[in-house]
């Protein structure tokens, strides 16, 4: 199992018997480089594997008598199980899937409230399996594989939990300037948090409205010119001529790859197979992002991204066609509760792939809440009739006009990858009798483009639950 996720840690490796558990590790090193190696030890017969960070590490650590042995962020989440402050678990801050096993025959399983990092597991003949992937299973058990929920906690006892509530209900806020300056304030504080690191980090930077805001605040928090951003598109992009003028005017060290009709071919089975799902707006847009981060991965270890803020304030074409405000509260609500296995999915995936961790500022607890507070009908278009209108007021002056105000593209669209991949897909799939083909063990095709990803998904997870895959039937 250890093997087959290598490429998530390709830093190190470390496992150990305790008591009936078994924990393996593979690590990315970017916090506490020389003594973070894990399983990590309490000292008295508890060890920990994490996969994750947790931004305010070092808070917890003034704040509580647990004796700690690393600087590393992930052994915060060990002290937190062995606390006996009920609502230690929910105090951490970050993206996190953690396992703790005592020598006593005790375990510990959390999953983080969003979900940022993935988390599987199975119960087979008596034994409970745990992975960050499902291709980590034997594939003997995969039809048992089932997704370990965000914002739960299991122990030995068979006892699951939930631990946190993604969504903490409190007043709407009464003042538009308010909700303005609100906006600006914590986006700033939750891009700033993660920038903790023992490494560089960087940024994608598409060109669109929210991964450009990412960059600006980052290149307004470093030295001049130390922050590096990535883009990638092919020759005709429009995101790529974007991108390029977003990060002349911030001051980013730039980089860019520019990709062929070829590369997107050469590519697509192995990131179907990656990202492990076969949802065609999904695997439009991880084709880029896997070519983006396997550039990326020579540069730097950490990516900041613009993940959630489509969700958190209404930037999807499809929100505005509902009309009515509860029902679009619903509707983000249901966004933000599903990004763990769709576009968090692909994020966690493709960077992984290459040693890479993606880090999303929108999606911090501060923020999710903050934007539930706000009116919905103040998400709505606004002046110029475009969408997260309140986020574009919120950084006036931080960004050129045109830019701050640039309408969303797909970045499957605007890096110039879909019709590349439509063809693709399309010349693997006959035109006739494709509606009634199905590829063993998962939902009927919607089209003739996730076919051709559905046979490609086969030949990677072939066996898994439809239970497990039934999540993509709405996506």
């Amino acid at each position: 199992m250890l093997e087959r996720i290598r490429h998530r840690g390709p830093d190190g490796i470390g496992h150990r018997q305790v008591g009936a558990t078994w924990l393996g590790h593979t690590r990315l090193a970017i916090v506490d480089l020389e003594e973070g190696d894990q399983p990590i030890g309490s000292g008295e017969g508890h060890w920990l594997v994490a996969n994750g960070e947790i931004y305010n590490h070092e808070d917890i650590r003034a704040e509580t008598s647990y004796p700690f042995v690393t600087d590393s962020d992930s052994e915060v989440a060990l002290a937190a199980v062995l606390s006996d402050n009920p609502a230690a678990l929910g105090d951490l801050r970050g993206m996190f899937a953690f396992i703790v096993a005592g020598d006593d025959g005790e375990a510990v399983v959390v999953r983080d409230p969003v979900g940022v990092k993935p988390l599987y597991w199975a119960h087979v003949g008596g034994v409970v399996y745990f992975a960050s992937e499902v291709n980590a299973f034997d594939e003997g058990i995969r039809e048992h594989i089932r997704e370990f929920p965000p914002g739960y906690r299991w122990d030995h006892t068979g006892s699951l939990s939930r631990f946190r509530d993604l969504h903490v209900p409190a007043d709407l806020i009464g003042s538009r300037d308010e909700a303005v300056k609100l906006i600006r304030e914590t986006t700033i504080d939750c891009v700033r948090r993660r920038m903790m690191a023992d490494v560089p980090v960087g940024v994608f930077l598409s060109g669109g409205l929210d991964s450009s805001l990412v960059a600006a605040i980052m290149a307004d928090a470093a030295p001049a010119h130390t922050i590096h951003s990535f883009a990638a598109g092919t020759a005709s992009s429009s995101d790529l001529a974007a991108a390029r003028a977003v990060a002349e005017h911030v001051g980013t060290i730039h980089h860019e790859l520019i990709y062929t009709a070829d590369d997107v071919v050469r590519v697509l089975p192995a990131v179907v197979g990656c990202i492990e799902s076969y949802e065609p707006s999904l695997v439009r847009s991880a084709v880029p992002n896997y070519l983006l981060s396997q550039m990326t991965a020579q540069t730097v270890k950490v990516v900041l991204t613009g993940e959630g803020a489509d969700e958190l304030f209404a930037g999807y074409d499809h929100f505005r066609e509902i009309t009515d405000h509860e029902a679009l509260r619903d509707a983000l609500v249901e966004g933000i509760s599903g990004l763990h296995n769709l576009n968090l999915q692909r994020a966690d995936r493709v960077t992984m792939a290459h040693g890479l961790e993606a880090r999303v500022p929108f999606l911090d607890r501060d923020l999710v809440n903050l934007a539930a507070r706000i009116p919905i009908e103040w998400k709505l278009p606004g002046e110029y009739g475009q969408e997260k209108a309140l986020l574009r007021e919120a950084f006036d002056g931080w960004l050129p006009h045109e830019l701050l105000w640039r309408p969303k593209e797909q970045f499957g669209d605007g890096s110039g990858t879909a019709d590349v991949m439509r063809d693709k897909a399309l010349s693997l799939v006959p035109d006739e009798g494709w509606s009634t083909e199905r590829v063993a063990g998962l939902p009927r095709p919607r089209s003739r483009e996730e076919l051709a990803y559905q046979r490609m998904f086969a030949d990677h997870l072939a066996g898994v639950s439809p239970e497990l895959l039934g999540r993509f039937a709405t996506a």
